[in-house]
């Protein structure tokens, strides 16, 4: 029986090849980029499932599976961005809260 030994979460988290931050490496990059393309990427995979959803229901896709992945991936998403909108919103209000 052999059992592979647990790996580092940094070699399972990898980013996604075509997800690239534009001009990161001469430091000049924007928040609001960044920003804007994390939720559009969050509202792609929303529309890829539901778009998924609707060829099931119409017939064109029988995989229920791939149906079920997609919807998930757009899930997990939403709730990751929430998430990153969360920490933003609690970061200013502890800045507002900071005397100076």
């Amino acid at each position: 029986m052999g059992k592979e030994p647990i790996q580092p979460f940094s070699s399972i988290i990898k980013t996604e090849p075509g997800f690239k931050i534009e001009g990161s490496k001469k430091g000049n990059f924007s928040f609001q980029k960044i920003l804007s393309d994390l939720i559009e990427k969050v509202s792609d995979l929303e529309k890829n499932a539901d778009e998924s959803i609707k060829r099931l229901i119409t017939g064109e896709v029988e995989n229920i599976h791939q149906v079920m992945i997609a919807a998930e991936e757009a899930n997990l998403a939403f709730q990751l961005m929430m998430e990153i909108r969360n920490k933003l919103v609690e970061a200013y209000k502890e800045i507002m809260r900071m005397q100076i």
